[in-house]
């Protein structure tokens, strides 16, 4: 029976690799099939209906809503100019210096990383900051990874990823968070050093314009320093300095205050709203960002609902005992084996492939921590670590596709460019959790 599952795993790979069926259907059809071959019967206990997709839908519920106010925080920053307002000034502060253009396009990314993940946060960093980086000479493939490698380094900060893992695995909110927070120095590292090596390479130039908003208007009359400042904020539409603030509210309030996660992101939308828009105004941008934000976490959330269900599935106890013995087989307990073994495995990470964790591997993190492999902490520590690379490297990612495209490459180059570093990332991530975990 171990076998059949593992086959129709295997199946639902090739589903999702060949584009057959979307991931989230993938991954409920899967989920039923486990469930079926694992002797679940159709109602009941530990059943198919009553179990794996009553039960297992919304099992992500708390995800799905922190998932939903990020969206939410992201397009309130995007219509009320604060992203745009962010990497404007750090590419007016970096001048014609590509490094410095480059690390400033970079620390913001991280910090839309925080709020939102995906395409929407490589949008926001990216709009503005790819052509900036560009026309001071950053080569395109340095551009788009650049968004990445800087969006991956706020991940370890991203609460919707927190409540995601603290969820489906089971774990308290402190102890991923503890995690994260050894993560980070790894993924912030590598992250500057991709910018320090990479925008060294010689690329070509793109077209890109960046004349000013007066050559832009045709308005060459003389003004006044602050009659410039305010000329070009009304144009350009920026937003307040304290409105720049709102990204760093939820992670304020998270880490320094140790608040629930979704009271902090709506106090960040509550940051973003007051500080940008005039009382007569509320209401409607209230509503049209949060309709906005639906729109963007749509695909998100219905790919937590496919997760919860297969999650269900695995874990009924006809599966686990099926899978126990296989997986016990081939899982490493030596702490060093289990660096090297996994290591070697980060790509099966990447085509959506079985270690991805927003696909089957949340099913076979479900397994590992069922059979009693490995506690769950260490089970997080392996797939946050993946996490990073998917996010990054994986050329059917959104965020992936969208900078790659944005910048005039491919993500296949996107993907050989970045994949070292993120590579490093993953192992420095599965090397802490060796050391303190196994």
């Amino acid at each position: 029976m171990g076998i059949v599952i593992l086959l129709l795993m295997l199946a639902g790979v090739g589903l999702m690799l060949t584009r057959k069926l979307p991931t989230a259907f993938a991954l409920v059809l899967l989920a039923v099939a486990i469930a079926l071959v694992a002797g679940a019967p159709l109602t009941g206990e530990n059943s198919v209906l009553d179990t794996v997709l009553q039960q297992g839908a919304p099992m992500l519920a708390a995800t799905m809503l922190a998932v939903l106010i990020g969206s939410w925080l992201g397009k309130l920053m995007e219509e009320t100019g604060i992203a745009g307002t962010l990497v404007r000034k750090i590419v007016e502060f970096g001048g014609d210096r590509p490094t410095v253009v480059a690390l400033g396009v970079l620390a913001v990314s991280a910090l839309i990383g925080t709020v939102t993940g995906s395409a929407p946060a490589a949008m926001m960093a990216g709009i503005i900051g790819i052509p900036a980086m560009i026309a001071v000479g950053v080569p395109k493939t340095t551009a788009a990874g650049t968004i990445l490698m800087g969006i991956a380094a706020g991940l370890p900060f991203e609460l919707p990823v927190w409540q995601f893992f603290s969820t489906a695995l089971e774990l308290p909110i402190d102890t991923v968070k503890s995690f994260m927070m050894r993560l980070f120095p790894f993924a912030a590292f590598f992250a500057v050093l991709f910018v320090l090596v990479e925008t060294r390479r010689k690329g070509v130039e793109h077209a890109w314009s960046l004349a000013s908003a007066a050559e832009r208007s045709g308005d060459d009359s003389p003004k006044s320093p602050g009659e410039r400042r305010r000329s070009r904020a009304l144009r350009m539409g920026d937003a307040p300095w304290y409105a720049l603030l709102a990204p760093a509210v939820p992670l304020v309030l998270a880490l320094g205050f140790e608040l629930p996660i979704i009271p902090c992101m709506l106090a960040g939308v509550l940051w973003a709203l007051v500080t940008t828009t005039r009382p007569g105004m509320l209401n409607k941008r209230l509503l049209r960002t949060l309709y906005g934000g639906f729109e963007v976490a749509a695909p998100p959330i219905a790919l937590f609902v496919a997760i919860g269900v297969l999650l269900a599935a695995v874990k009924l106890p006809g599966a686990v005992e099926a899978l126990d013995p296989l997986v016990k087989a081939v899982a490493p307990g030596n702490p060093v084996v289990f660096v090297i073994v996994f290591t070697l495995l980060v790509p099966l990470c990447l085509y959506r492939g079985p270690l991805n964790v927003y696909g089957l591997g949340a099913g076979i993190a479900g397994v590992l921590i069922a059979a009693g492999i490995y506690p769950a902490v260490a089970v997080l520590g392996l797939t946050a670590s993946y996490n990073q690379v998917f996010g990054v490297s994986d050329p059917t990612s959104t965020q992936t596709v969208w900078a790659a495209q944005y910048s005039g490459v491919s993500p296949q180059q996107v993907m050989l460019r970045t994949l070292p570093y993120v590579w490093c990332v993953a192992l420095g991530g599965l090397i802490v959790t060796a050391a303190t975990q196994l």
